[in-house]
């Protein structure tokens, strides 16, 4: 593959600089940011609200992604708009035409299964993802990234009166806001290593990842022993190929039914993966 040293250097890169952003936006392991702050110095405390904590994440990170832009030698390009894949685009100063995407992701780990999160969405599998050359929502074709990335973050939810919720703190008291989230886990890896092969949002055509915090972190996903290319030919015909069970036909469900459509080793898929948590 073209580039594949550039890409194992910034894979490289992007890992270990993914395990330190917990010293920027932590103190004892609970979340900095607090409230936010109107102009006669009233803070109002956030909620654990998932959308919220997310945007707010990604802008307490972002100095940090140019910093790090910078000493690898690249130029940052932000999501034109809000519905467009990546969240960021990495473009080599020396040569634009190497380009890596890396989409910043949070989830919550499970209470009760806290060996388990709730699950990434690892973007479309719509139409550029199938129409490699389309600019559909898309900053740049697919084709003209060499690598996909996940900037991923797992938290534990705090505990939160519900009274706190609606009360107004000075700046004195700012160190006695209740963290909404804590206990932080960064790491960054390709998309196609920590994807699952099933849907990651209701209706909408999002790829979802695995579940287990231990697979997510060893790259242990679905399509691990089967490759990228697997991956990518499974999710640009997810929901259209159909096999014949008991006279009537079905839409593939599972990687294991994609592969013997496509008569390929059943080898190929992962048995140890844990697609989805049990209650």
């Amino acid at each position: 593959m073209k580039y594949e040293r550039e890409k194992a250097l910034f894979a490289k890169e992007l890992k270990e600089f993914a395990a330190t952003l917990g010293n920027y936006i932590a103190k004892d392991d609970e979340w900095t940011i607090r409230g936010f702050i109107d102009i006669f110095k009233n803070i109002y405390t956030i909620s654990n609200d998932t959308k919220i904590i997310s945007k707010i994440l990604e802008l307490h990170l972002f100095p940090h992604f140019l910093v790090f832009a910078e000493k690898m030698g690249y130029n940052v390009e932000l999501a034109t708009y809000q519905n467009w894949y990546p969240d960021l685009t990495f473009i080599a100063k020396a040569n634009p035409k190497i380009k890596f995407a890396v989409d910043l992701k949070t989830t919550y780990r499970d209470e009760k299964y806290p060996e388990f999160c709730n699950g990434f969405t690892l973007g479309s599998h719509g139409e550029y993802f199938i129409d490699r050359t389309s600019t559909k929502n898309i900053q740049y074709p697919y084709d003209e990234y060499i690598g996909h990335f996940c900037l991923d973050i797992i938290y534990s939810r705090s505990i939160i009166d519900k009274s706190e919720e609606t009360r107004i703190y000075t700046i004195g008291e700012i160190e006695k806001i209740p963290t909404v989230i804590k206990d932080f886990l960064f790491f960054a890896e390709e998309k196609w290593k920590i994807a699952s092969d099933k849907g990651g949002s209701g209706n909408t055509a999002n790829i979802g990842s695995i579940q287990k915090i231990d697979d997510i972190l060893s790259g242990n996903g679905v399509f691990a022993k089967a490759g990228e290319e697997l991956f990518d030919d499974y999710w640009a015909n997810f929901g259209k190929m159909e096999i014949l069970i008991g006279g009537k036909r079905k839409k593939l469900s599972s990687f294991g039914e994609y592969l013997e459509y496509r008569g390929l080793p059943k080898e190929l898929n992962n048995p140890k993966v844990t697609k989805r948590k049990t209650r």
